[in-house]
């Protein structure tokens, strides 16, 4: 598996899961999937209203500099200098002659206000020297990252033009059905705007890439290059942005992953803001309860979070919570698992005040939490 030097990995049982970042060469492509369902007619007129508005991101980023002539550690060798351009044995940084290598990579992304504002992923821009912006005109444009947020894997570029941009807008996430057409649109391998179509496969996919995992999951074809590309529902509203695939080689299985837009447009309204994301914070150590403690709590079956622990002084301390509270729901959202406590507590700000419906020794308790902010924590 080929991996440009902004996509992450992460190993799994027989397969990858690749962050959608393009910058490889184009050896052979998979055979693409058929839709689900199309409509009659397909989706033109939907492409002909939405496309204007997905634009191709290119970045740049010099190489650290190297001892000795060694390429950095984990860096592909003979094969991707050639195909690339990058120097070879005795053209290294520090060598007579050598120069600092230049890495490249490719992403899609997408225009949501007439001054420029682009969403795309945060893999694709973060850390990077230089982003240049491809309209769907063909003209091109210098970028300024906004800001970034690893933790959902969102950024926000901007760009200056001299007349009002197209746009597009995000839809509700959360109104989408398993089963249901969508339409991608993205840059796959350097190509170009390419679609492709599918279906909504499952929703809530959690994929452990981090603690807010939520992804759509559809089998629309998307590759990499395609990271940052929007996810549109029949009506030409963006309800996902395209993140990350499961594939044993690199290429489109029909098992890809969009953040959904209930949580991009928190995320990106915040980032247009001030920047970063500022997140709400409790300050316990939650586990799942069990079967055995479902059964000695006479559960049918197990629901709820378990809190193993309140760090001292936090905002659960003041608020009285305790080792050995289940956590209900959360403002009359139920919790099911420590991943959605996690979820929903950080999509609130720090200072908002939560009503918490707790389990404590049997009985049934209530608790306003105001809530803190959250310490960051590597991506």
């Amino acid at each position: 598996m080929t991996l440009s030097f902004l996509s992450p990995a992460r190993a799994l049982p027989a397969l990858a899961l690749v962050a959608l970042m393009g910058g490889t060469a184009l050896t052979s492509l998979p055979t693409p999937l058929m839709a689900a369902g199309a409509p009659q007619g397909g989706y033109v007129d939907l492409v002909a209203k939405v496309a204007p508005a997905v634009v191709y991101i290119e970045v740049a980023k010099a190489a650290e500099p190297t001892v000795q002539g060694n390429l950095p550690e984990g860096f592909p060798l003979d094969e991707f200098m050639r195909r690339f351009g990058m120097p070879m044995p005795g053209q290294m940084p520090g060598q007579p002659g050598g120069e600092a290598p230049v890495m490249h990579g490719v992403g899609t992304g997408f225009i949501i206000s007439a001054d420029g504002q682009i969403v795309t992923n945060a893999h694709v821009v973060e850390g990077v020297d230089s982003v240049k912006v491809t309209l769907a005109d063909g003209r091109s444009l210098d970028g300024k990252v906004l800001g970034t947020d690893s933790a959902t894997d969102l950024a926000l570029v901007k760009i200056e033009a001299d007349k009002d941009l197209p746009t597009v807008s995000f839809g509700d996430s959360r109104a989408l059905k398993v089963g249901q057409d969508v339409v991608a649109i993205g840059n796959p391998f350097g190509l170009g705007n390419s679609v492709t179509s599918g279906i909504v496969s499952a929703l809530g996919r959690d994929i452990n890439s981090g603690p807010f995992d939520n992804y759509i999951q559809t089998d629309a074809a998307i590759n990499k290059g395609n990271s940052g590309g929007p996810l549109f529902n029949t009506e030409g509203e963006v309800v996902g942005i395209n993140t990350a695939i499961f594939s044993p080689s690199g290429g489109s299985v029909g098992i890809g992953f969009a953040v959904p837009s209930e949580t991009a447009s928190q995320v990106v309204a915040a980032l247009a803001d001030g920047g970063k994301v500022e997140r709400g914070f409790l300050g316990v150590q939650i586990q799942p309860v069990t079967e055995d403690i479902a059964a000695a709590l006479g559960f049918e079956a197990p629901k709820g979070v378990l809190i193993s622990d309140v760090t001292a002084d936090s905002p659960a301390a003041r608020a009285g919570l305790a080792r050995g509270d289940i956590v209900l729901s959360v403002d009359g959202q139920a919790v099911t698992s420590p991943r959605d406590l996690t979820r929903i507590i950080a999509t609130d700000t720090p200072g908002a005040k939560v009503a918490l419906n707790l389990l404590r020794a049997g009985k049934a308790v209530d608790a306003t939490v105001e809530l803190g902010a959250r310490p960051e924590q590597p991506a």
